[in-house]
């Protein structure tokens, strides 16, 4: 009995499909140091500099304008009457409503300022995946990792890093 076990055990091992270690091809990649070598890409943070620094003095003007308004009130409240006095706080109030609304359009969450990041940025990413998609074909890559992004990696080969394949291939450098 016990042979007929042994020699059904040894019959499934030589049988059984040998398991090999999954292999796979990695790369990585340093996208803050592509796109700093990007020319579009500095452009790009020109523009939205200059489109940030014109609705800033805005929204600073509409704040001065409140302050001003606020200091003068203040100066005169008590020369002024009832009436007055709520027609000061209510136009107070609506300047600084004013200044929110306009810090809100430019710069909240979905602002102006964001829609024209993207709309300026997302080409540029899109040639970048587009030119790291073919390295990673051309060079049978599974996994390209982002080094810029992964606190976690620690420590990787050069001669995984891709970036000036990529800068290459976008025509930079």
């Amino acid at each position: 009995m016990k042979r007929i076990f042994f020699l059904i055990i040894l019959a499934l091992v030589l049988v059984a499909p040998k398991s090999e270690a999954q292999k796979f091809a990695a790369a990585y990649l340093d996208m803050q140091y592509i796109l700093k070598n990007l020319p579009q890409y500095e452009t790009a943070n020109e523009q939205l500099s200059m489109i940030s620094k014109r609705w800033q003095k805005e929204i600073d003007a509409a704040q001065q304008e409140v302050q001003i308004l606020t200091s003068n009130y203040q100066t005169e409240q008590i020369f002024l009457s009832a009436d007055m006095k709520k027609k000061r706080e209510d136009e107070i109030l609506e300047k600084e409503r004013y200044v929110l609304e306009l810090k809100r359009k430019y710069f909240g969450e979905d602002g102006e300022w964001y829609k024209k990041r993207e709309s300026l940025l997302k080409p540029i990413q899109e040639e970048i995946y587009n030119a790291v998609q073919e390295i990673a074909t051309e060079k049978k890559y599974d996994v390209v990792k982002d080094r810029s992004a992964d606190p976690s990696l620690i420590y990787m080969s050069s001669r995984l890093d891709i970036s000036d394949q990529v800068l290459e291939k976008l025509g930079a450098k």
